[in-house]
């Protein structure tokens, strides 16, 4: 018998969860109020952290540091590999040039800085979120517009706030196909019909999100006066990308969704500046000459793609037996991919800590294995895309070993903030104090969906990632669901859906966002200026799981 975790460690549950809290709230503080930088704010949460789980809930101390080092070692693969090649990608196009014809396509179509806010930050952005997600697009489309010549800070901003109707469809659908896999048992379900009845309820809560986050974006960006005139685009973008996002995620598959809506909904704001403009071209205060000069589609212009092309045919190619099914075996390219993967158990961790209701049916002890999809990954098939792309531009090996350096150094303290993140959430998770936050927002009742949102979005703003944060909460979320007798699909996926909401607020991706304009040490001033978006937005998410439990009831697959 291992160690057996304690929900309720002060005594009542509500203390309990206060106690829970604290590393939470010491980051908040220390990045918020304090304005410390992000690795510090994050090395004095991991503390606190670890000072909760041996002193408040009893952890032995070798089962604490060996959770700490396991998030570790899952935040260099999972989230780190994967935005370090996302900039490295990126960084390539600017080393060979590339990016120069890329930006005057961007601009090309239209002056206008709302129209190119709207291409970039939401479409662009969500075409790299459904292709690779980690924290490629807030780094690239920041990068991207601060090169237009976007106030860098207000970049990062509107890169934040437009990464959140794709985010739960995010690498190919891989928040969802984790929460299938985790809670298919709870279900007594097969995982792929559980992926898919999630698949199904987020794409019939997103969808209203997508329809004014394109409108929320030109707000934020330049007043409710400007937005409306450009209201035919705002339009246009959002309802493209929610119907798109509904019709691909309740009848084809959740890893196109991402894809198929942005490519979609860039098309048709590409179509629609082809013979309507704005009345006045807006930009900036400071800015007195026109951004560019206007293209159209040309031959030059798809040449300036390429890279991009050569990264979406890599992402397809490697994911294209879960896409297509029953393939040969000798075109299940994925198949052969995964033959590298290597996954063991984390030694003295694994099985260790013990789970029990309501968090688990019954007593089972808490598996603590680590998958390295060498060549599956998406990180490793960014990194491919970019030595192929980087070739095809004419890039020497060495300035691509020198493009490389260049990056680890321009990350470097991004890194070290996701390393200690995940540190914490480990940390958090295995000591029970995540469980204890969650049961505490699960006393809601018949206002569970909308804490249910939360709860999501706190595994986000912790994690960084709503895939881990279905990792984290989404067993707990279909238990509690059932247990009050509300719909435990509608609950997962609510689970998902209010974890987008905190991306733009979790640290690592502040980190990952001032990096890639080269400020970093903003984190804090980024955080109180999305802070307060993130809360409302999971507002909204919860108020509609709310509606659809209640009243909408027919909304709900399965």
């Amino acid at each position: 018998m291992g160690w057996i975790q304690n929900y309720q460690p002060a005594g009542p549950l509500w203390l309990s969860a206060l106690v829970a809290a604290l590393p939470v709230v010491v980051l908040l503080v220390a990045l918020g109020i304090v304005r410390l930088s992000a690795p510090l704010s994050a090395a004095l949460s991991l503390l606190t952290a670890l000072g909760v789980a041996l002193l408040a809930y009893g952890m032995p101390a070798k089962l604490a540091f060996d959770s700490a080092a396991m998030g570790i070692v899952f935040g260099v693969w999972s989230v780190a590999w994967i935005a370090f090649h996302a900039v490295y990608f990126h960084n390539v196009t600017v080393a060979t040039g590339r990016f120069e014809q890329i930006k005057a396509v961007l601009a090309g179509f239209s002056e206008d800085r709302r129209l190119q806010a709207l291409l970039i930050a939401f479409g662009f952005g969500a075409l790299l979120e459904g292709i690779a997600g980690g924290g490629s697009p807030i780094a690239i489309t920041a990068a991207m517009m601060a090169a237009l010549g976007f106030p860098s800070i207000r970049a990062v901003v509107l890169a934040l706030l437009a990464n959140t109707a794709p985010v739960a469809f995010g690498g190919l659908g891989n928040p969802l196909i984790v929460l299938g896999r985790l809670t298919a048992p709870i279900l007594g379900m097969k995982q792929d019909q559980a992926t898919d009845l999630y698949s199904a309820m987020v794409g019939r809560q997103l969808p209203f999100l997508a329809l004014i986050v394109p409108a929320f974006l030109v707000i934020v960006m330049a007043g409710w006066k400007r937005m409306l005139e450009v209201w035919p685009a705002v339009l246009t973008t959002g309802l493209t990308f929610a119907v798109m996002q509904y019709v691909t995620s309740n009848f084809i598959s959740p890893s196109l969704v991402d894809v198929i809506a942005a490519l979609a909904a860039m098309g048709s704001l590409w179509v629609l500046t082809r013979f309507w403009e704005p009345p006045t071209i807006w930009r900036f205060d400071d800015e007195t000459t026109p951004v560019e000069q206007k293209v159209g589609l040309s031959t030059g212009a798809l040449t300036a793609w390429m890279p991009y092309v050569i990264l979406i045919v890599a992402i397809f190619a490697s994911r294209i037996g879960s896409i297509i099914k029953n393939l040969p075996t000798w075109l299940d390219l994925s198949a052969l991919l995964h033959r590298a993967d290597w996954k063991f158990p984390w030694p003295g961790l694994h099985n260790e800590v013990i789970q029990h209701a309501p968090i688990t049916a019954k007593d089972a002890p808490y598996a603590a294995t680590i998958t390295i999809d060498w060549l599956f990954s998406p990180g490793t098939i960014a990194l491919i895309a970019a030595l192929i792309a980087g070739f095809a531009m004419g890039a020497k090996p060495g300035l691509l070993l020198a493009t490389y350096r260049k990056t680890l150094h321009q990350m470097r303290w991004a890194l070290l903030t996701i390393f200690m993140i995940l540190a914490i959430a480990f940390v958090m998770n295995y000591s029970g104090a995540t469980q204890t936050l969650g049961l505490a927002l699960a006393t809601a009742g018949v206002l569970f969906p909308v804490f249910s949102a939360y709860i999501g979005w706190l595994g986000v703003f912790l994690t960084g990632s709503d895939a881990s944060a279905n990792s984290l909460f989404g067993p707990m979320q279909v238990i509690s669901a059932q247990q009050l007798h509300i719909s435990p699909i509608l609950a997962g996926a609510t689970n998902t859906a209010g974890g987008v909401m905190a991306k733009m607020i979790s640290p690592q991706n502040l980190a990952i966002g001032a990096t890639a304009i080269g400020q970093g040490g903003k984190e804090g001033q980024l955080l109180r200026m999305t802070f307060w978006w993130s809360l409302i937005l999971a507002f909204v998410v919860g108020i509609i799981a709310l509606v659809q439990a209640t009243v909408l009831t027919w909304m709900i697959p399965g």
